[in-house]
């Protein structure tokens, strides 16, 4: 997904969303299909959850969402990358096979870094050596329709279905409906709309499935906090929970992901991985600043992450 640039024209908006959202969006044993990291992912992987357990964070009935925040502060100034879960269609694999399961600790697009923090705080939560293997097992359960890894169509590409689909499974709690959410019944169809922009796509198979799970998620409206009710319900957001900023672009329900984030003061900001800033960072804005500053911007979904 894309933090928009309040500088773009709408076509170049509407062109660079769908560039970027392409890169959102367990019968088989998990290292089949494991796109391998280099050591310096690993590497993180231990640190950062050695810092974990060496806080005591889940020792003391820390919240995972402030174990998530701890990860995404240790990532700041982690770079950007765009289009992170497409590499392996650049490189001529099939989008009617089995996906690859992409895992990075050394680059993030804005989805990746809250699957990526997620999974460092679950990790570090449990019993044992925190491998690379565990690491992988909780961003497939997030990333997948049902934590089930099959073909293109079976990841989670809108954002309010990795909510409701991680709600279903106990992942997170959609907090729409606790923070006065109002509905939003508009069909999500920006994929298929926009075949062109997505290479996937190219293979009828695929673009029936997509067209399918859109049809599907027409029937389920998403519930946002709108923007002139944040202030409001502000006091109500706990840092580490994960935010989709709803757009008023058509056929499309989200244009960026983060997380809540409290500095020392108690103000609320945002942690995240901007396309504008190219780092993994805290915002000076508040939370409510920020989303007024985004043109089109009609709210966020809030959800909160639960033990799964």
């Amino acid at each position: 997904m894309l933090e928009p640039n309040t500088s773009l024209s709408r076509r170049d908006l509407l062109r660079n969303v769908a560039s970027a959202v392409a890169a959102l969006a367990l019968p088989q044993p998990l290292t089949a299909g494991v796109r391998s990291a280099g050591d310096p992912d690993r590497e993180r992987l231990n640190d950062w959850t050695a810092a974990l357990r060496a806080a005591g964070q889940s020792a003391r009935g820390a919240s995972l969402g402030s174990d998530a925040i701890r990860v995404g502060e240790l990532a700041q100034g982690t770079p950007y990358r765009p289009h992170t879960l497409e590499g392996y269609l650049h490189a001529g694999g099939s989008p009617a096979g089995r996906e690859p399961l992409t895992l990075s600790l050394t680059r993030f697009d804005c989805v990746t870094l809250v699957e990526a923090c997620l999974a460092v705080a679950r990790v570090a939560d449990g019993q044992g050596t925190p491998t690379w293997e565990r690491f992988g097992r909780e961003i497939e359960r997030m990333r997948y329709r049902g934590g089930e890894r099959r073909g293109y169509a079976s990841r989670l590409h809108y954002f309010s279905e990795w909510i409701s689909d991680g709600e279903k499974r106990g992942l997170v709690r959609d907090l729409g409906g606790e923070l006065g959410g109002v509905l939003d019944e508009r069909p999500l169809r920006f994929m298929t709309e926009h075949r062109g922009s997505y290479p996937a796509l190219s293979d009828d198979g695929v673009f029936r499935q997509m067209a399918e799970v859109e049809r599907r998620l027409g029937c389920s409206p998403r519930r946002l906090v709108a923007r002139r009710q944040i202030p409001q319900v502000a006091n109500q957001i706990e840092t580490g929970d994960v935010l989709g900023f709803a757009t008023s672009i058509p056929g499309l329900d989200v244009t960026h992901a983060a997380f809540a984030y409290r500095d020392p003061e108690g103000t609320l900001r945002v942690l995240h991985a901007p396309l504008s800033g190219g780092v993994v960072e805290i915002t000076r804005s508040t939370l409510p600043e920020y989303v007024a500053a985004i043109k089109g911007a009609t709210g966020i979904l809030v959800a909160r992450p639960a033990g799964g």
